[in-house]
């Protein structure tokens, strides 16, 4: 285990010509982004242009906050607010309900729309395998599966290989 100071990480990050973070718990991953006060000088690297890939949590830090992702609240963040570089909110490793299956608990749709019953922003699920790549002020849906896409009142509805425009939020 390494002993990382505030220093080295924002110093390792002003220096670096990409940056990928991975899988993980969201909320450990956010909380940590705010102690080491890292929220501000990665959100203005994405922005500058530095090559950024996130993979399951590093995927929820993109969007308005993480109250979309799946993992369990393992520590207290003292705020849910994220990146921001996008204008809504994504559901790494969507799965879709099972027709059948009443007993397995609530689907990621329940709880999405659970979410909208209280949030505005547009979810997008991600299905295993597919994965957005953000070029200017597009994204665009690559890989082999439909994403979902959730708007609060309005009906569900899958996108494939499309591009959606966004505004980026400052």
């Amino acid at each position: 285990i390494i002993d990382y100071t505030n220093e080295d990480l924002r110093e390792s990050l002003e220096k670096c010509d990409g940056i990928f973070i991975g899988v993980g718990n969201t909320f450990l991953l956010l909380d940590k982004l705010y102690q080491y006060s890292l929220i501000d000088i990665l959100k203005n690297k994405i922005d500058s242009g530095i090559p950024y890939l996130g993979t399951s949590a590093g995927t929820n830090i993109c969007g308005i906050t993480i109250g979309t992702t799946n993992d369990m609240p393992i520590v207290h963040v003292k705020r849910l607010e994220a990146l921001g570089i996008i204008d809504f909110n994504i559901n790494p490793h969507y799965l879709d309900p099972i027709d059948g299956f009443e007993y397995m608990g609530e689907s990621r749709e329940t709880r999405i729309k659970e979410f909208h019953v209280l949030n505005n922003q547009k979810v997008i699920g991600l299905r295993e395998s597919s994965y957005l790549s953000v070029e200017n002020n597009d994204i665009i849906l690559k890989g082999p599966k439909k994403a979902v896409v959730f708007r609060k009142d309005e009906n569900i509805f899958e996108i494939n290989f499309v591009s959606l425009r966004f505004k980026k939020i400052k």
